[in-house]
């Protein structure tokens, strides 16, 4: 009895083992599947970015020369311009009105329903709508913008700054509920009884905010940034309805869809994907490894 019961540990330790290693044999095929079918097409554009093309019929193996073309093209660093002038103001005025919106969104009043619908309709719009609709506002004609501030023919889309101001502006419009949403969802895990405490001490509303609202809150602004910075990079619709790329607002995705479909030149277009892709995926790994490890770090130390 007594050495049964000595066992016993030692079988549930195999048996628990034994159940983690089967998770992971069931896990396997899928994440295997998941994984080439996620990098099957950067590999494929990297592969077809080393050969030569004249028009769509091969010329051979070019090694980096496609690059070497690429990063000397001056439409290759205006379209960079572009794409990180688009994303850094796109995304700061997403995230400062979105959080606006959640706060607005998480306050129980009359009409918070009604409230929460009309601030998340444009998100459901689709883009080439959204970005037809404010064409037509911002276009001299009908003029909608230039009738309501008076401006007359102002062209708000036939001048460089102003025209990367509306596309910027359109994706605003149509973006911060989403980022609104994302932040709602991490205000609600935030305890009332926190700032029931605060009130009691006589923490001000600014004080509750800075001090207990933003570090808690913290964890869910990664996300949201992360998120939106990363679509905003890879941006194509909204320019290519509103400008078509002229006045400057050419971007990295609009520049690859230049060189695959009109010019046409697989390899240079897949080189130009393939650097687009480096830059996405290093913001990306930026926010997750050193923005990601402050945000864990303090909310830890909180």
């Amino acid at each position: 009895m007594a050495s049964e019961a000595a066992r016993a540990p030692r079988v549930e330790g195999r048996r628990s083992l034994s159940n983690a290693a089967l998770a992971k044999l069931f896990l396997t095929p899928s994440v295997a599947w998941m994984a080439l079918v996620a990098l099957f097409p950067v590999l494929y554009a990297f592969v077809l970015s080393l050969y030569l093309y004249q028009g769509r019929l091969s010329e051979g193996f070019g090694g980096l020369e496609n690059y070497t073309e690429a990063i000397t093209d001056d439409r290759f660093w205006s379209a960079v311009i572009a794409t990180l002038v688009f994303t850094v103001t796109s995304v700061a005025a997403e995230f400062m009105i979105g959080l606006g919106f959640a706060l607005i969104m998480r306050q129980a009043f009359r009409g918070r329903g009604v409230t929460r619908a009309a601030i998340l309709v444009p998100w459901v719009i689709p883009t080439v709508i959204s970005a037809q609709m404010w064409f037509f506002m911002f276009n001299v004609t009908p003029g909608f913008w230039n009738d309501v501030l008076g401006i007359g023919d102002f062209n708000w889309l036939g001048q460089p700054n102003w025209a990367m101001f509306a596309i910027v502006f359109t994706d605003v419009w149509k973006t911060a509920p989403f980022v609104a949403l994302l932040l709602l969802a991490g205000l609600q895990t935030i305890p009332e009884d926190i700032y029931e405490s605060a009130r009691v001490d006589g923490a001000t509303a600014w004080q509750r905010f800075w001090n207990l609202t933003l570090p808690l809150l913290r964890p869910a602004i990664l996300v949201a940034l992360l998120f939106r910075t990363v679509d905003a990079l890879r941006v194509f619709d909204l320019p290519q309805v509103m400008t078509q790329g002229a006045f400057g607002t050419e971007t990295l995705s609009m520049l690859v869809q230049r060189f695959v479909v009109q010019t046409p030149n697989p390899g240079t277009g897949a080189a130009f994907s393939t650097l687009t892709f480096i830059l996405v995926l290093g913001v990306g790994v930026i926010f997750v490894r050193f923005l990601g490890r402050e945000f864990v770090e303090s909310t830890a130390g909180g």
